[in-house]
């Protein structure tokens, strides 16, 4: 496990070096794939794990109540929250990954290469960026804290957006019934239960910083809205 105090030397030693996506080759040796927290029931395809447990390309990894995860795979680092399922992107969707929230809440931060987060009210094609998202059943929420993405609704395909975020401009809410809500499809939203700082970790881990840079950036104390 990395602790605090390393990371923060590897974040300043990234910001030096102004790194986007590639790491030479003695940054890229300090990325270590695998569990690199575990508190609480946290398990790999029904089996309980432990910091420096592999988490393989394709696996599934569930949390209890109580339970958290910080991972990496490849050159992506994910913290995953209490009450969440998640499968991991295989290798056997081509050129475009699928990272699969079947429940629960994950931050995500990914390198260069198109990716897919398939939740149970949306899909979200993104390519290098940082985003934190929650699946329950009659709702779903994005945070694209940076990065680009197209959001589409899986109950009303035709219903999409295109962003361009590089600090949490345009959290969203997808409604599993909007019509009884009063609601439309896609919603903007307020950004919630994620903060810069754990970005700023999750990034370290892989050689790189967030798009907004080494720092947190001052919220308003009831969360980000844009109109």
């Amino acid at each position: 496990m990395i602790n605090r105090r390393t990371l923060l030397r590897f974040a300043l030693h990234v910001s030096a070096f102004g790194l986007a996506g590639f790491l030479p080759r003695s940054l890229a040796a300090m990325v270590k794939p695998g569990m690199h927290t575990v508190s609480g029931d946290v398990r790999v395809n029904g089996a309980p794990v432990v910091p420096g447990s592999i988490v393989k390309p394709g696996d599934r990894v569930t949390t209890g109540a109580g339970g958290q995860a910080v991972l990496v795979i490849d050159f992506n680092a994910y913290l995953v929250r209490d009450d969440s399922e998640i499968i991991f992107p295989d290798d056997e969707g081509g050129l475009e990954k699928v990272l699969r929230v079947v429940s629960g809440r994950i931050m995500s931060v990914f390198g260069p290469g198109p990716m897919r987060i398939d939740m149970p009210l949306a899909t979200i094609g993104i390519r290098g960026t940082g985003i934190y998202v929650e699946a329950y059943p009659d709702r779903n929420y994005v945070c694209l804290c940076y990065g680009k993405a197209i959001l589409k609704s899986k109950l009303e395909p035709r219903v999409r957006e295109a962003l361009n975020t590089t600090h949490h401009e345009g959290p969203r809410t997808f409604h599993a019934d909007p019509k009884a809500l009063g609601a439309k499809f896609i919603e903007k939203a307020k950004m919630v239960n994620h903060k810069d700082t754990e970005l700023i970790m999750l990034e370290a881990l892989v050689g790189r910083i967030p798009k907004f840079g080494p720092k947190p950036i001052k919220m308003p104390d009831d969360g980000y809205s844009k109109s």
